[in-house]
């Protein structure tokens, strides 16, 4: 469910995630600096392009097929740019990370490659007839600001700026000798360790109260879960890392 401003997610552990909603203007500064470093990169390829053509010794099919290099070139940078920094970026281009943005999917976890994909593909809808007019309309009318590639995807942009004061407030550090019980950490589901790890990702986005009630949610659910008294998990977040690193190291996952 979502709300004006904000995207809440009810997870299959009943645990609610929320997210800032990222709104048309936000995106569209993020675009507007991803198409900065696209017209770059147009610009040195026309370049490169201009002096192989104009070489003595190119002939019509060198010219020919540098132009055709350049057109497929081209394509690739103004669709599989998006494409490809979302996928290895986790859900950021370059514009979005200045923005701080990132895309999600509609469950609150990381995108995939074919999220990024189909999503990007259909730019071309979205920007028809130009200036991303049905993506504008579609966003303005949607309650969670998507556009066609994020209903096709099932993605939504989020904000991700850090707030003042957050690190102050959870920069939590063991103190000399402080050590957790052993912790059943091998039971812990991979649905279960998803979940701690997307309340990771997003936690510095989170409002600080917010931050501390879903620490303390996850970590209660869980705790009860596998059986650890709550006397021997004061700190929910510092629990948390706990058991997920222990979860990760025990399944070999780096």
């Amino acid at each position: 469910m979502s709300s004006t401003d904000k995207l809440t997610i009810e997870t299959p552990e009943q645990t609610l995630l929320e997210f800032p909603l990222a709104g048309v203007g936000s995106r569209f500064l993020a675009i507007a600096l991803d198409t900065l470093v696209q017209v770059a990169v147009y610009l040195i390829l026309g370049s490169v392009g201009a002096l192989v053509a104009s070489f003595g010794m190119a002939g019509d099919w060198r010219k020919q097929s540098t132009i055709a290099i350049l057109i497929f070139i081209g394509f690739v940078v103004q669709f599989g740019y998006f494409a490809m920094f979302e996928t290895f970026w986790n859900g950021q281009t370059p514009g979005k990370r200045w923005t701080h943005l990132r895309v999600i999917e509609d469950s609150g976890r990381p995108i995939n490659a074919y999220d990024a994909i189909l999503r990007n593909l259909l730019r071309i809808v979205d920007n028809l007839p130009f200036l991303y007019a049905i993506g504008i309309v579609t966003m303005l009318i949607s309650k969670e600001n998507k556009r066609v590639g994020d209903y096709a995807a099932g993605t939504v942009v989020v904000h991700e700026k850090p707030l003042l004061g957050v690190s102050s407030i959870w920069s939590v550090a063991s103190t000399p000798g402080q050590s957790f019980p052993a912790i059943p950490s091998a039971q812990l589901s991979l649905d279960e360790l998803q979940l701690v790890e997307t309340f990771f990702e997003r936690r510095m986005s989170l409002d600080p109260e917010v931050r501390r009630s879903m620490a303390r949610q996850i970590s209660q659910r869980l705790g009860e879960r596998l059986n650890v008294p709550a006397e021997s998990r004061p700190d929910p977040e510092k629990f948390l890392e706990t058991l997920a690193e222990q979860r990760r190291s025990s399944a070999r996952f780096h």
